[in-house]
């Protein structure tokens, strides 16, 4: 997968991420950063890496954001694979 695909990927989960106050709290609980932390990391590939870590080690959370944004699951799991910092399963 090209990497601006993985990041645009990436980046429409962290929107999906931030939306629900339960999921950013758990977010923002692993990652500890605070709003202005995340707003300067956003554009960052190994954060959109981590991002699309967390999503993934959560099925229902990764299933639901394929759902709302018209992916397969596969998709996410691809676009980690594009971004620095990837797991050889990824």
């Amino acid at each position: 997968m090209p990497s601006d695909d993985a990041q645009t990927i990436a980046l429409k989960a962290l929107t999906f991420v931030l939306a629900d106050d339960d999921t950013r709290r758990r977010f923002v609980g692993r990652t500890g950063l605070d709003g202005e932390s995340l707003r300067a990391q956003a554009g960052e590939d190994a954060f959109l890496g981590g991002v699309l870590d967390f999503l993934l080690a959560d099925e229902a959370l990764l299933l639901r954001f394929c759902e709302a944004s018209d992916l397969t699951p596969e998709a996410p799991c691809r676009a980690r694979a594009a971004l620095p910092g990837a797991t050889p399963e990824w």
